[in-house]
């Protein structure tokens, strides 16, 4: 495969702009002049040491939490409270117990005007049949895995329709063959559809399979310290079979964890 001299992403539309943004609680400066932009159809990750705002960086984002300064624009507009062109899926699942699969699947279009109760379910429970959960869909959360469960959110933050959506560490909270699986159906989902996504890991080789575009911030307070655009094509990682592109992974890898390393370590002394 032929690699482009740039982003074909480059001409695209910036669709998140953050700009000299800070977050303080009292006498803590928790984040410090973030700079960065989403472009339409970009996938951004956001990795960093723990305790350094990733998460608080994602809520202002959201616009559930205000900045102390500084601005984010959402396709031109500043970001003053929830919208409705994003979708979030969080760590921890946030299914309601009460509702079966498919209808927690259908919350975020029950919010949204233009669908009839009967759209809604044929849309969520096609979503539920690209993550896998065909023949769950009148199951309830307890009834589900973990795995099962994050799957949910995952389909209910793509049946929402919204351009933006916003993942607070989706897959940490599950085991590790269950996060491989999701991230593949991640990857498959978004090679689908044409969503900007902001994401936000610990896992250093989750942010490379998946991501345009990286940043690392720094430990306290959290500023962006690299911003590096993946360059390689999909499927990644050390087990394709072309030798050229998985010493570019590598090479990706090292120099991002060397960055990530040394704000570790700054975040422990």
């Amino acid at each position: 495969m032929t690699r482009p001299s740039e982003s074909p992403l480059s001409g695209e539309p910036a669709v998140i702009e953050v700009e000299n943004l800070y977050f303080a609680y009292p006498g803590h400066l928790v984040l410090a002049d973030i700079n960065f932009t989403v472009r339409r159809g970009e996938f951004v990750s956001i990795i960093g040491p723990s305790g350094c705002g990733k998460s608080t960086l994602l809520t202002i984002m959201a616009g559930l939490l205000r900045p102390s300064r500084g601005s984010i624009r959402v396709n031109g507009r500043a970001v003053s409270g929830p919208r409705e062109d994003w979708a979030m899926v969080f760590q921890h699942f946030a299914l309601l117990p009460w509702r079966t699969a498919i209808d927690n699947v259908r919350m975020g279009m029950q919010y949204r005007r233009g669908r009839s109760k009967r759209e809604q379910k044929q849309v969520a429970n096609r979503y539920l049949t690209l993550v896998g959960l065909e023949g769950f869909e009148h199951h309830y959360p307890h009834q589900l895995s973990g795995g099962m469960r994050q799957r949910v959110g995952l389909a209910r933050a793509f049946a929402a329709h919204a351009p933006i959506l916003l993942m607070d560490e989706p897959f940490a909270s599950i085991d590790a063959q269950h996060a491989e699986l999701m991230r593949e159906e991640l990857r498959d989902l978004i090679a689908r559809e044409n969503r900007s996504i902001v994401f936000i890991t610990h896992n250093l080789d989750e942010a490379l399979f998946l991501s345009d575009r990286i940043l690392v911030l720094s430990a306290n307070p959290g500023t962006v310290v690299k911003d590096v655009q993946i360059d390689l094509p999909q499927p990644r990682g050390f087990e394709v079979a072309d030798e050229a592109e998985r010493l570019r992974y590598a090479q990706y890898r090292a120099g991002l964890w060397a960055e990530l390393r040394v704000q570790i370590r700054r975040a422990d002394s």
